[in-house]
């Protein structure tokens, strides 16, 4: 069995990570795939490590604007995948527009999919592209063979604006690198390090992350005499320029009003080892990766109970509404003046992120590409045969 992989639209982000780690822990021959072939462009083929079983082709085209790629995706793709013999289409970028079948995707981006959070961005050219992709993902979403989410919440959210779908679906979480799961969490379990505690928010500024409710919780916090401090982590955004605003009446002398911006990903790990508490406040997330890196951290954790957050973190943290500053304020104060309930969550959180692991993820997709290979080959060969032959078949299953 080959599997062909159309990486393509693939450039950074959350789905970037997750191809990088799903190929580098994976097991293909496990379920019976003996190749992989892999199209994408110079830059994303170069962050993927070699594997024997593994081979990486490059496009010009691939070098080209989202136009272009586009093009070649419904073009030249299918007969590259049909030259190199793939029994199987594998598009983690979300979109098909190869014709060639059996093809799997997956759900990576829910932004396009929740009407209210997408508003949130009024009239921009971000609307458009949102719109844009919410059309052409519920199109290959509704055309492929298979689809993988990420979480049941997240399958819900795109059932709603797609409809029942025709594909074999599966739930397929993201794993967290190891690099993440540091001796601290055992540290931090054995006593607080430091109280009034400092909180971090690791999240890009965007609408649906609510960082100026949580800079506006912060300071009820201190009014209340807990002299904490707030750490935002993350590259700027369309609300980068309001809460910069907004930290100027809150926190002008930067007293307890932290902004770190453009930390790689490798450094990461010092980020949360650095923090007291943990607080995600989005409500719009597929899966929440950076709620998992906290997890394994061992942070104890105030967190947004809208999207999949509870259906990830579950009882391992205490929740808030996050368009209300009162709500993060309540839970804030709470951690904060707990030191059992710190060292109760963050174990809890701990030992909740260990399931959640790349081999897992890279065995539970390979298991789920080579399910719907074979079935569609049976399914092929059931529709070769006479009627009569059919019709017997049938009867006698």
């Amino acid at each position: 069995m080959k599997i062909g992989i159309d990486a393509s639209n693939l450039r950074a982000g959350g789905g970037m990570t997750h191809l990088v780690s799903l190929l580098s822990a994976a097991e293909p021959s496990d379920h019976g795939v003996d190749s992989v072939v892999i199209w994408g462009s110079e830059k994303t083929l170069e962050r993927i490590e070699d594997r024997p079983w593994l081979t990486k082709r490059h496009d010009a085209v691939l070098e080209k604007n989202a136009l272009r790629r586009a093009w070649w995706q419904r073009t030249r793709l299918t007969e590259l995948l049909r030259e190199s013999r793939c029994d199987l289409l594998f598009a983690p970028g979300g979109t098909v527009l190869s014709s060639f079948r059996p093809a799997v995707t997956m759900s990576q981006n829910l932004l396009p999919f929740e009407w209210p959070e997408l508003r949130r961005y009024g009239s921009s050219l971000k609307t458009l592209r949102l719109l844009t992709l919410r059309w052409s993902q519920s199109r290959s979403f509704r055309r492929s063979t298979g689809v993988i989410f990420l979480t049941e919440y997240a399958k819900s959210a795109v059932l709603a604006v797609t409809g029942p779908l025709d594909a074999a679906t599966a739930i397929v979480p993201h794993g967290v690198d190891d690099r993440f799961r540091s001796a601290s969490a055992s540290q931090r379990t054995g006593g607080v390090r430091g109280v009034p505690p400092t909180f971090v928010y690791v999240s890009p500024f965007e609408p649906y992350k609510h960082q100026q409710k949580v800079m506006q919780a912060a300071s009820a916090v201190r009014q209340r005499g807990l002299d904490i401090k707030m750490r935002f982590v993350g590259p700027a955004g369309k609300s980068f320029g309001d809460f910069e605003a907004r930290r100027q009446e809150i926190d002008p002398a930067g007293t307890f009003v932290e902004v770190v911006k453009g930390v790689p990903f490798s450094d990461m790990p010092s980020i949360y080892n650095r923090a007291d508490i943990f607080l995600f406040a989005s409500s719009c997330e597929n899966m929440p990766n950076i709620l998992l890196e906290a997890m394994a951290a061992g942070l104890p954790i105030i967190c947004s109970r809208i999207g999949p957050m509870p259906e990830v973190l579950g009882d391992a943290g205490r929740y808030f509404d996050p368009e209300s500053a009162e709500s993060i304020e309540a839970a804030m104060y709470e951690m904060a003046t707990s030191s059992s309930m710190q060292m109760e969550m963050a174990q809890a959180a701990h030992e909740r992120a260990k399931p959640f692991t790349w081999e897992r993820c890279a065995h539970e997709t390979f298991d789920f590409l080579a399910r719907v290979t074979r079935k569609q080959e049976t399914t092929q060969k059931f529709s070769k045969l006479p009627p009569e032959t059919q019709k017997t078949t049938l009867s006698s299953t």
